[in-house]
């Protein structure tokens, strides 16, 4: 149940504490109150089993705006933050990826916007901070109540205004001039424009987002949701890999426009989300898996047809272009998180500061200010993000063939992780913070149970590369072997497996506190899948069975993203998948015995069951638990 409280004790309370009660019902709370002052909202709080909105009275703001506040998907606890200038007794913030990392800040991108909702796990931390900042201060009340809590190091995010209107007022001019600016917008055309993300890549801004919004309207009114949306895109991508597949003029045309009929509402889907409000976490994880399925399930057709038309390598470009996304993805989530952790860090000026990595800090901080500027556009573009490469698929699938997409996609592809690599590489030794101390690096090395009775040995980094490249080399003496006639003698895959074991995952318990050691997820991964690549090729397996385990390891470990990208814990049967040594030890014993293909068959079959039961599990079986009924997720 979620609990709105209205804190009167703010200026200009009066009939303006009725009207936002109101609109707090209006937005989806389903009880609110009326405190007189910071103790009694402390009490309210105490007992409240559910999230919890708290306003003061002097804000006066579209009803869309509470709405918002209240279902913004960001975090569990947001803070409304307006660009108003400061008045006295209001509270300043500076932000920094969306968090509010100060509150009183000197340097302020805003001021606090007067309410802010509250996750239940952080309810304790606001009812010790609404009882100290009861004793009073130069701040309003509502300001000294999110001050407290910020200083207690809760995290809390930041819900910006865009089109719709929300201004705290001090006088009866004040709000009246408010009240005329929130009656001069259409709530609801400005709600349907907020639908669109505010900052996307060239692609869909120019020729996604320009009509999206017409369809996205349409799937609301005739009642279909996100998730609806979803399959129909996902049903899209499947039929543009068949095309792919097929070859041919007209079937590659015709896949072309339902791939980027597919990626439209793949965008929907998020529109729709905002648009309704309608936001789950189980819409969030399957957004993230159904976009790397499509792709992949895309790749898989391209191969195909690359192979269908002659070219002998199609399936094993398919492959390299999987492989490559994925480690890509990875560094995206990794950095990211490494961001974060140093958004959340107090200011220290190094000794570097001045260094290359604050001079790339300072220049990708003033371009991205720049929107709309070429260099702006050039940078979002020139990383490969999702609507450029299923853009540069269709044509290129369209007017070519599926070889040639395949080629462009891999070197572009390429060209950007050189690129995003480099330069993260800097920023990262400049931002000098520890990602992976901050999570479980265990998990989310996906090390399995076989690596526990190994020693400790530091530098994970060092000796994940290492393993990589023994994948590597691994992958690339059996294709010589293969390709010259011969067999790949086991001793190789075996000393690969040994070195991979001793070395990767023999610093699974070691400390991840160097600046650079949120590449070893990544690391890890092209680990496992060079040599399971390499094993296929060596136990001459058929390329789309390759493929097809490679997919099913992705499945697990872009699952595993999600869920740290969502913040959730690890999926109910993530220690039944084995973790990649012990994975790999049963291929390697498959090829000893002879029988890579069916080895890599029944451990990709065995992993796909794990995964849709532990899917089942996590979204089916234990919310209905939770809830003492069986529903579907929504």
């Amino acid at each position: 149940m979620t609990l709105a409280i209205v804190l009167a004790a703010d200026p200009a309370a009066g009939h303006l504490t009725e009207r936002l009660a109101a609109q707090w019902r209006r937005a989806g709370a389903d009880d609110v109150r009326i405190a007189a002052d910071l103790t009694e909202l402390a009490d309210l709080v105490a007992a409240a089993t559910g999230p919890v909105l708290v306003s003061g009275a002097d804000l006066v703001a579209h009803t869309a705006v509470l709405k918002h506040l209240a279902t913004s998907p960001v975090g569990p606890t947001v803070a409304l933050v307006l660009t108003d200038p400061p008045t006295p007794g209001q509270a300043t913030v500076r932000e920094e990826r969306g968090q509010v990392v100060e509150v009183g800040a000197a340097e302020a991108s805003g001021v606090f916007g007067g309410a802010l909702r509250v996750g239940a796990a952080d309810l304790p931390a606001l009812a010790e901070a609404a009882r100290r900042a009861a004793g009073g201060g130069p701040l309003d009340a509502v300001d000294r109540l999110v001050a407290d809590l910020a200083a207690r190091g809760t995290l809390i995010f930041a819900h910006r205004v865009r089109l719709l209107v929300a201004h705290r007022v001090g006088d009866e001019a004040q709000r009246v001039a408010a009240e005329s600016a929130v009656a001069a917008v259409d709530e609801d055309r400005a709600e349907l424009k907020l639908s669109v993300k505010e900052r996307d890549d060239f692609f869909t801004t120019f020729f996604v987002s320009t009509w999206s919004p017409y369809v996205t309207k349409a799937a609301a009114r005739i009642g279909i949701g996100p998730t609806g949306v979803t399959m129909v895109s996902v049903a899209f991508a499947v039929a543009a890999a068949v095309l792919f597949g097929a070859g041919g003029r007209p079937a590659l045309v015709a896949g072309a426009v339902l791939l980027y009929l597919g990626f439209v509402l793949d965008c929907v889907d998020g529109q729709l989300a905002r648009y309704t409000r309608h936001f789950s976490a189980w819409g969030g994880w399957l957004d993230t898996m159904a976009d790397r399925f499509k792709e992949y399930v895309v790749y898989a057709g391209l191969g195909f047809g690359a192979t269908h038309a002659g070219f002998r390598y199609g399936w094993a470009l398919a492959l390299a272009a999987m492989t490559l996304q994925t480690v890509r993805h990875m560094t995206d989530t990794w950095y990211g998180a490494l961001h974060d952790e140093a958004a959340r860090r107090p200011k220290v000026v190094t000794a570097d500061a001045g260094g290359i990595g604050g001079k790339l800090n300072a220049a990708s901080t003033r371009v991205q200010a720049d929107t709309g500027s070429v260099s702006y556009w050039l940078k979002r573009t020139v990383v490969f993000p999702i609507g450029e490469r299923w853009a540069l698929i269709a044509i290129a699938a369209a007017l070519f063939g599926p070889l040639v997409a395949l080629v462009a996609v891999l070197v572009w592809g390429t060209l950007a992780f050189a690129y995003t690599g480099g330069l993260r590489t800097l920023r990262a030794r400049w931002m000098r913070v520890p990602v992976l101390t901050t999570v479980d690096a265990g998990l989310h090395r996906d090390d399995g149970l076989l690596v526990r009775t190994l020693p400790t040995a530091r530098r994970p980094l060092l000796l994940a590369v290492l393993g990589a490249l023994g994948a590597a080399g691994t992958l690339v003496w059996a294709l010589l072997a293969v390709h010259g006639g011969g067999d790949l003698p086991v001793f190789v895959p075996v000393l690969a497996l040994v070195l991979l074991l001793l070395g990767a995952a023999q610093a699974s318990r070691a400390p991840h506190d160097g600046s650079l050691d949120w590449l070893v997820p990544a690391a890890l991964r092209a680990a496992e899948y060079l040599f399971a690549i390499a094993v296929g090729v060596a136990g001459r397996a058929p390329a789309w069975l390759i493929f097809g385990y490679v997919l099913v390891l992705t499945l697990l470990h872009y699952d595993l993203t999600a869920r740290l990208e969502k913040r959730q814990s690890a999926p109910p049967l993530h220690a039944a998948t084995l973790g990649w040594p012990g994975r790999s030890l049963l291929l390697a014993i498959g090829l000893i015995a002879g029988y890579a293909s069916i080895a890599l068959a029944t451990i990709g079959a065995y992993l796909l069951v794990v995964f849709v039961a532990s899917v089942v599990l996590a979204w089916v079986v234990l919310p209905a638990r939770a809830r003492g009924g069986v529903r579907s997720p929504g």
